[in-house]
């Protein structure tokens, strides 16, 4: 198999996979590709909505790995590696979602999000990255991360406060889940054998996965006991049994 791609979560860039996650994958044969997602990362320049949509992002995916690959996607990064996947069915080997979601399913629900994301995107443009970030960390989709090792939480809220507030404003606008499509109804098509990692500490996403497991025809769902959202970040070393027993 060739390199697997590895897409991060918002808020992430391509340094925020473990060091554990990504030398535990480079030893068993799985060197991955880390891409920086659009206003992320080394991509922190545009600073324009209509520069960061979902085309532009799968172009930045396609051109970043060596296809037919692999591909891993954590929530954000796992949405757009489902659309990747859809868009390149002849691409994608193996497709891994992380706490990854199909996407609002009615446009009232998109609306919602849209507005709501607008309001984050503001407050990054007039407080800044560091009240955004604080604000980010508290939400209790990350509760459970207050139990890594404080040079672990440090390390990661570094590197988030690396990205710059206005490209961070235009990814939430261009890429968040209100702005893209639904792709509930798309699942059956998703044909590539697919793994859906879920934390037992996240309930929403594991309903999610298990709603994702029952559409796709060659899915398989892993609940990993002690983890939250960021499965990768709270729990690498079960992360990696399942990642590399299923690529």
């Amino acid at each position: 198999m060739r390199r697997p791609v590895l897409l991060h979560g918002l808020t992430g860039s391509s340094g925020t996979w473990p060091h554990r996650v990504v030398d535990g994958l480079t030893d068993a044969g799985y060197a991955p590709v880390l891409v920086d997602l659009p206003g992320h990362g080394h991509h922190v320049g545009t600073c324009d909505p209509a520069q960061l949509s979902l085309d532009v992002a799968l172009s930045d995916i396609h051109r970043a790995g060596e296809w037919p690959a692999g591909l891993v996607g954590y929530s954000m990064g796992g949405r757009l590696a489902l659309h990747f996947a859809l868009a390149h069915p002849s691409e994608v080997t193996r497709l891994v979602l992380e706490s990854a979601s199909p996407g609002l399913e009615t446009e009232a629900e998109r609306a919602a999000r849209r507005a709501a994301d607008e309001e984050l995107a503001a407050l990054l443009e007039r407080e800044g990255i560091e009240r955004f970030v604080d604000l980010w960390e508290s939400l209790p989709l990350f509760a459970s991360q207050a139990r890594l090792e404080a040079e672990t939480r440090a390390r990661h809220r570094r590197l988030r406060l690396a990205n710059r507030p206005r490209s961070l404003a235009a990814a939430l606008r261009g890429l968040g889940p209100g702005r893209l499509p639904s792709l509930w109804e798309r699942l059956s098509e998703v044909a590539m054998p697919t793994l859906l990692l879920a934390g037992a500490l996240d309930p929403k996403f594991v309903e999610i996965a298990e709603r994702m497991a029952s559409a796709m025809p060659d899915a398989r769902l892993t609940v990993i006991p002690d983890a939250g959202h960021a499965v990768h970040l709270e729990r690498p070393g079960a992360w990696l049994e399942a990642v590399k027993a299923f690529l």
